[in-house]
C-alpha cells in the first residue's frame, strides 16, 4: 500500500499522528494508497520551518520570486502527463479534464510573474512642506490554504502562487481525497528554486484545519468548499484576528431566451451540466428556458444529447465525457437526490440512478440525469447536487427568471444565451451574482482577473487571483517622510494640516 505523508521543509515526509484516510481510485473503488493525517503538533512544526525562513524570502525581491514561477510554469508543461495521471487516478476526470485543471492554475502563475510590477507601492512628492508619502505593500507572513477535492491542482495553486510571490511562507491544506497532485505540485516548485521551508503541504482533516485556525503565527487563511464550512472558517478564522477568504457552494443559473441560438445553448449545457460529472462550483445546474415553446424545443434538444453521453474511466480514452464521482458517499447522495425529484414531482426525462459499466461495477460511477418542470421549492433545485443532474426550471418571463435566479441563496455564476444586447447588458447590470456569462456558460475569469462569487457562496472582501490575490496576500504600508532643509526649533502641538 502506497504511503502519501506530507511536504515539510523541503522534503516528503512520513506522518507521525498514526491516524490515516483510505485514498480510493474512483473508477473501481480500490484503495490505491493511505494519506497521513497530521496533528496539531505536526501543523505546528510546519508552521515554525515556515516562519523562520520566511523573512529571508520577504527580503528577495520580487524579480527573483517572479523567477521562481516561471521556472515553474515551465516545470508545470514537462510534467503534464504525468500530472493529469496522478489527478485522474484520484479524482476520477478524464485526462483532457485533469489537463485543464493543471492548466487553469498554471495560467495564475503566469500572472504571478508579474509580481514586480502588481507589488509596486505609490508615491506622493510635496505632500506638504518638505514632507513625501509613500506606500509599499508588504508579505504577511506565514499564510495558509484549505482546498478542496474537485480541482486538486487548479486550487492550490490559486492560493499559493500569489501567496508565495508576494514574499509569504505557506502552509497547503489540501483534500485528503485526492493529496498526490498538490504533494507533486511542492516538489516541481522545490525544484523550480524556491526555498526550503516556504511552501509546506500538511495533509489531514478537521484538527489540521482547527489547528490552522486557531495557530496564532497563521496571518491569512484562503478556503474554498461548501457554504456550511466556509462559514465554520471564516467565522472562526476571523475571530481569531485573521485575514480570511472563503468561497463557498454554488447553484448556478443558465437563462435561455426566445431568440437565443438553441443548439449553442444546448451544446453549452452538456459541458457545463455533466462537465467532470459535475462537481464543479462553477457547474451549470439549474437551466432556465423561457417561454414554453423555448422549454419544449429545448428538452427536445437535450434528451438525446443526455443519453448519449459517454461515461467511463479515465484510461478509457480522451472521448469519454466524464467519469466517476469521488467517493461511494457522493455517489449515494446524488442517487438519493434524484429519488427525491421524482417524489417531489419533478419531470425525470433521462434517469441516470442505474448506470453500471462493465467490468467497474464497484466504481463510483453515476449516470447523467436530466429533469424538468423542477420548480424553486425542490430539494434537487434547493441543494448543490454537485452531480451529472440537470434540472429544467421553466419559467414565463425574462423577468421571472431574473428573480428565480436573484433569490436564490447562493451567486456564484450565472449565465444568459441571448442574441439581444439589450437584454444581455440589462442582465448583466442588475443580476446579484459575482461572475456572469454571455453566451457564456461558465463564466470563470482568466488569471489576470479575478474569481469570487456573491451571497453565500463567498465570506470575505476580497477575490480569488487577479489584482486582489496581491492584496489578500500583502499588507500595505504608509510612511510620511520629512527631511527639513536646516534646524528646526520649537515643537507643535496641534494636529497637522495642509497649509
Amino acid at each position: 500500500m502506497r504511503q502519501i505523508g506530507h511536504f515539510i521543509d523541503g522534503a516528503a515526509v512520513a506522518g507521525k499522528s498514526g491516524r490515516t484516510a483510505e485514498v480510493y481510485n474512483p473508477a473501481t473503488g480500490e484503495v490505491q494508497a493511505e494519506v497521513a493525517l497530521a496533528s496539531s503538533e505536526e501543523l505546528d512544526h510546519a508552521v515554525q520551518v515556515a516562519k523562520k525562513v520566511q523573512p529571508m524570502w520577504a527580503a528577495t525581491n520580487p524579480q527573483r520570486r517572479a523567477r521562481v514561477m516561471m521556472k515553474f510554469v515551465d516545470l508545470l508543461h514537462r510534467d503534464m502527463e504525468k500530472l493529469a495521471e496522478a489527478l485522474s487516478s484520484e479524482h476520477g476526470k478524464t485526462i483532457p479534464d485533469a489537463k485543464g485543471d493543471v492548466i487553469r492554475g498554471l495560467e495564475v502563475a503566469e500572472f504571478c510573474i508579474s509580481a514586480p510590477h502588481m507589488l509596486k507601492g505609490e508615491f506622493t512628492d510635496g505632500a506638504g512642506p518638505g514632507i513625501d508619502m509613500y506606500s509599499m505593500r508588504q508579505p504577511i507572513g506565514v499564510c495558509a490554504g484549505i482546498t478542496p477535492f474537485n480541482f486538486p491542482a487548479m486550487i492550490p495553486m490559486w492560493k499559493m502562487c500569489p501567496a508565495l510571490v508576494c514574499g509569504n511562507a505557506f502552509i497547503l491544506k489540501p483534500s485528503e481525497r485526492d493529496p498526490s497532485v498538490p504533494m507533486m505540485l511542492a516538489e516541481l516548485m522545490q525544484e523550480a528554486g524556491l526555498p526550503e521551508g516556504l511552501l509546506q503541504v500538511v495533509n489531514g482533516d478537521k484538527e489540521a484545519v482547527d489547528a490552522i485556525l486557531d495557530h496564532p503565527d497563521i496571518g491569512a487563511i484562503g478556503f474554498v468548499g461548501s457554504t456550511p464550512i466556509a462559514q465554520y472558517i471564516y467565522g472562526r478564522g476571523c475571530s481569531n484576528g485573521k485575514r480570511v477568504q472563503c468561497f463557498g457552494g454554488a447553484k448556478n443559473h443558465m437563462i435561455i431566451m426566445p431568440d437565443a441560438d438553441l443548439d449553442q445553448a444546448v451544446d453549452a449545457l452538456i459541458g457545463a451540466g455533466y462537465g467532470a460529472a459535475g462537481e464543479r462550483c462553477m457547474a451549470v445546474s439549474a437551466a432556465v428556458p423561457v417561454g414554453k415553446a423555448t422549454a419544449d424545443a429545448l428538452i427536445e434538444r437535450l434528451i438525446p444529447r443526455v443519453e448519449s453521453l459517454k461515461i467511463g474511466p479515465y484510461t478509457a480514452g480522451d472521448d469519454v465525457d466524464f467519469g466517476p464521482v469521488v467517493t461511494k458517499a457522493a455517489q449515494q447522495r446524488i442517487n438519493g437526490l434524484v429519488d427525491s425529484g421524482v417524489e417531489q414531482g419533478a419531470t425525470l426525462a433521462v434517469d441516470g440512478r442505474n448506470f453500471s459499466m462493465q467490468g467497474y461495477e464497484n466504481g463510483f460511477f453515476v449516470g447523467a440525469s436530466l429533469f424538468d418542470n423542477v420548480t424553486p421549492e425542490m430539494d434537487i433545485y434547493k441543494e448543490e447536487i454537485f452531480g451529472p443532474v440537470l434540472s429544467v426550471v421553466r419559467m414565463n418571463s425574462y423577468d421571472d427568471a431574473i428573480d428565480l435566479t436573484m433569490n436564490n441563496p447562493y451567486g456564484n455564476g450565472t449565465a444568459i444565451f441571448t442574441r439581444d444586447g439589450d437584454t444581455a447588458r440589462d442582465f448583466s447590470s442588475r443580476i446579484n451574482v459575482g461572475m456572469v456569462g454571455v453566451n457564456v456558460p461558465i463564466p470563470v475569469p482568466l488569471a489576470y482577473h479575478t474569481f469570487g462569487g456573491w451571497k453565500l457562496s463567498a465570506f470575505g472582501d476580497l477575490n480569488q487571483h487577479g489584482p486582489d490575490a496581491f492584496k489578500f496576500y500583502t499588507r500595505t504600508k504608509t510612511v510620511t517622510s520629512r527631511w527639513p532643509s536646516g534646524t528646526k526649533e520649537g515643537a507643535s502641538f496641534s494636529i497637522p494640516i495642509m497649509e
